[in-house]
């Protein structure tokens, strides 16, 4: 309600995005959200239809294949048919909305262009005259095509836990499906768990980069006495923060064993940091 809510002209995008993650968080979230959203589309209001649509277009760019999997079956494309077909909700609906469901309808054919009922729906409003003509999309306004899930994620990875997810999510059983959520959870943790991790070490090496290269610069300087009073303070300083960062790498090694490549940069860039800190004690000491 709060993300679809005709009395705000512009988009609660926070509550948005807190239906998104709802929808990925909840086991039945991706086959319940399709309902809900039908049923705002259809709002006799049209704030509240289009605020509906921007949300179906957001979880269909941020909720996955199951998500995209409910959208594809007729069952929901009916009620998006209902608000252009003049049998239903078309004599009503505004132009604005039908224009936008016309738009949405005519995006998937191009994103899921392997999604038979999707394109079987929309050549029939065509037929029918109800589609006089494929809409022109502006880019500026479109979200872009839904990002496949990476190969190397935790679902993939984990061989043995997708396993029994996957047995998990066939149960009719209540307990099993409860079980299935707090394994998403878990999994999804360690995901974003290895994603700061990746962040952090990206961080660190970009920082040790550049402060090695503008050390570099500053002890070239104070070789030939041609270093100010303020560099030679961000000389110490560079100094003392490159000190601090090689615990930091020797961390990140210890939590990087199981990615050859990313350990190679990690240990590239500590020699980077080794040699520096070198050059600086030895040109400061002579």
């Amino acid at each position: 309600d709060k993300a679809t809510d005709p009395s705000k002209p512009e988009e609660n995008w926070e509550c948005i995005q807190r239906f998104c993650d709802r929808v990925n968080a909840d086991i039945e979230g991706p086959s319940l959200a399709p309902r809900l959203l039908a049923h705002k589309i259809q709002s006799p209001q049209e704030m509240e239809a289009l605020h509906a649509l921007t949300v179906l277009e957001t979880c269909v760019n941020n909720c996955g294949e199951r998500f995209h999997n409910e959208i594809a079956k007729f069952r929901f494309l009916n009620e998006l048919i209902k608000v252009l077909s003049p049998k239903y909700y078309g004599t009503w609906s505004s132009e604005k909305v039908k224009a936008r469901v016309t738009e949405v309808m005519f995006s998937w054919t191009v994103w899921f262009p392997q999604e038979v009922k999707i394109r079987d729906a929309y050549q029939m409003l065509k037929k029918q005259g109800i589609v006089k003509e494929d809409p022109k999309l502006p880019e500026d306004k479109i979200l872009p095509p839904p990002s496949p899930r990476p190969q190397n994620s935790i679902f993939d990875r984990d061989e043995e836990k997708s396993k029994l997810l996957a047995r998990l999510l066939k149960s009719s059983h209540s307990e099993d499906l409860q079980a299935a959520n707090r394994l998403i959870k878990s999994m999804i943790k360690e995901e974003q768990e290895k994603s700061a991790k990746v962040s952090r070490r990206v961080s660190t090496i970009s920082e040790v980069s550049e402060n090695v290269k503008h050390m570099a610069e500053l002890l070239e300087n104070y070789k030939r006495q041609e270093l100010s009073k303020s560099d030679q303070e961000t000389l110490q300083a560079l100094f003392q923060r490159c000190e601090k960062l090689r615990p930091l790498l020797f961390r990140l090694a210890s939590e990087t064993v199981d990615d050859d490549e990313a350990l190679a940069e990690i240990l590239q860039a500590n020699d980077k940091l080794t040699q520096a800190l070198g050059q600086y004690r030895q040109v400061v000491a002579s």
